[in-house]
């Protein structure tokens, strides 16, 4: 068994990262495409075949775990994903199977983070709490007495398109006003644009073509009062957001993933106090805001979808 190794993908609204990956979190092998340089899935399908093909490491995978934008556990199916090119449903289990002739589970991308982050990462002590992924769009993984949440349909836990301001942002689901489009990375960009400020024209971020959520955080750092601004702004809605998803599940912990939580500044206690200052009172005091300990290791990027397979082959 310790020779053969699931096939972990992770798919994103900018890259698909994957790799081969043991039981015990060891990566063999890893490599990343861009998401968006596949107007097909069947492409970028046949482009990680390729891949692994000439690398020699076909023979040795048992099975692929995939995380993915909107992936049904139950059918296999990414369906109405907003933040991916490929619009409707897609049979990606299927259409990984058919090429690779192996077993292929799909998930929600955040689901496989969370199921990570129990295994190897900082929820490795719990076995109820939330994983927050905080990337092009804000995905949820729900784990209750150490079992993911799939719900009846498999979309269980999608935190980021509950509606969080009235009438708010359009969102790419179509609605308006939920919380990916706020506390996103995209979101903190549209909150440049969006936020009236005194501060605003004093700002470095003005006067960059394209800014990233990167560079609001650090500027932010270097006591930019508009970036300040941002950061506080997206770390209240999140803090108040998840105030109100703690009635949902009780969790001990938030444990945030992605760029925005991995950031060096004191945004995860700045998301902590706004959580406290309006969660209800019997929950106040009991929820820890975690950062994932996986983020720039390849368990937290590969391990995640490939670990999966593995507990669903244990089982």
């Amino acid at each position: 068994m310790t020779d053969h190794y699931a096939l972990g993908i992770d798919i994103g609204g900018t890259l698909t990262e994957f790799g081969l990956v043991n039981k015990d979190g060891d990566v063999l092998y890893e490599k990343d495409f861009s998401t968006k340089d596949f107007l097909e899935p069947q492409l970028l399908i046949d482009a990680i075949y390729t891949d692994l093909e000439k690398a020699g490491y076909l023979d040795l995978i048992l099975g692929i775990g995939i995380g993915a934008p909107n992936g049904n556990y139950f059918t296999g199916n990414i369906e109405y994903a907003p933040n991916l090119l490929w619009k409707g449903i897609i049979p990606l289990s299927q259409l990984f199977e058919e090429k690779f002739h192996k077993p292929a589970l799909l998930t929600n991308d955040a689901n496989a983070a969370a199921m990570g982050e129990m295994i190897f990462g900082n929820a490795r002590d719990l076995k109820d709490f939330v994983t927050i992924t905080l990337g092009t769009g804000v995905g949820s993984g729900v784990v209750v007495n150490g079992e993911l949440v799939y719900g009846h349909d498999g979309f269980a836990g999608e935190y980021g398109h509950i509606r969080v301001i009235p009438n708010g942002r359009l969102c790419g689901c179509t609605r308006n006003g939920c919380l990916e489009t706020y506390c996103s990375s995209t979101g903190v960009v549209r909150s440049i644009k969006e936020l009236d400020s005194e501060n605003k024209m004093l700002s470095a971020l003005i006067t960059l073509e394209n800014p990233t959520a990167k560079d609001v955080f650090e500027l932010a750092d270097k006591g930019d009062l508009f970036a300040q601004e941002i950061v506080d702004y997206t770390a209240q809605i999140l803090g108040s957001a998840l105030a109100d998803y703690a009635c949902y599940s009780s969790p001990k912990a938030y444990v945030l993933f992605g760029g925005i939580a991995q950031h060096k500044g004191d945004f995860a206690h700045k998301v902590k106090l706004a959580l406290e200052e309006n969660i209800l009172i019997i929950y106040k005091d009991k929820i820890d805001i975690r950062i994932s300990s996986l983020h720039d290791k390849n368990a937290a990027v590969l391990g995640t979808a490939a670990h999966l397979f593995w507990n669903t082959l244990k089982k």
